[in-house]
């Protein structure tokens, strides 16, 4: 997978996905980064890319002929553009998995008031947000969407069976509670049922468990919810 973004501060992009696991992605080759600063296709000797908005109102607004010139270099046939946009439909698991099969993504990373709309006209597939919140900078949302989609790919994860197992999975539900060695720790013990061996048993207790975690924390995602 092929994988662009363009932003104002592409440190913001470079450094988490250049540690961890997406490093290693990177490494495996399981996908290719470039991350395009926006300035360098900036007008005149101050390199503007934004301007007031028409019509009056606060901010800035990102100007259209920055953007175009940034995507033409980095578009082809192939290529998906999505706008991180505090306006656009809520990234969830279900989008990442949806995304993951694509060749090539463009992440156009939203800033000040917004982009001039001509730029989503033209270019952007579809809009997307974490969530009902504003960040200061659409490349913190471009890396959290990079990190849950990229961890998807064949080959990224240690265990193939982790990204199947774990919240939002197929199931839609949250994941079960984990535990680790020791056994028992200030007088805190580990579910019996994980001690025991009995595969069978165990299933059933996570998928019980899971059940539960949900109706507590996020009983939106039980089925009789949606």
């Amino acid at each position: 997978m092929r994988l662009d973004v363009i932003t104002l501060f592409p440190e913001l992009v470079t450094v988490p996905m250049g540690i961890s696991i997406m490093r290693r992605a990177q490494e495996k080759g399981a996908i290719s980064l470039g991350v395009h600063d926006l300035r360098e296709q900036g007008m005149g000797k101050h390199r503007q890319v934004d301007d007031t908005p028409c019509g009056g109102g606060q901010g800035m607004v990102l100007r259209p002929e920055p953007l175009f010139a940034a995507l033409e270099k980095v578009h082809t046939e192939k290529s998906r553009v999505i706008l991180t946009s505090p306006a656009g439909k809520r990234f969830d698991q279900a989008t990442a998995h949806r995304l993951c099969s694509e060749e090539h993504i463009i992440f156009i990373s939203g800033h000040y008031e917004g982009v001039d709309q001509r730029v989503i006209d033209h270019w952007v597939d579809e809009e997307l947000s974490l969530g009902d919140y504003v960040l200061t900078n659409g490349a913190i949302a471009a890396v959290v969407m990079m990190d849950s989609i990229v961890r998807l790919l064949p080959g990224v994860l240690g265990d193939e069976m982790s990204a199947v197992e774990e919240s939002f999975g197929p199931t839609g539900l949250l994941e079960a509670p984990q535990y680790t060695k020791p056994a028992e720790f200030q007088g805190m013990a580990v579910p019996e049922v994980l001690m025991g061996g009995n595969h069978a048993k165990i299933a059933q207790w996570r998928a019980q468990q899971s059940l539960e975690r949900t109706r507590r924390m996020r009983p939106d995602l039980l089925p009789e919810a949606r």
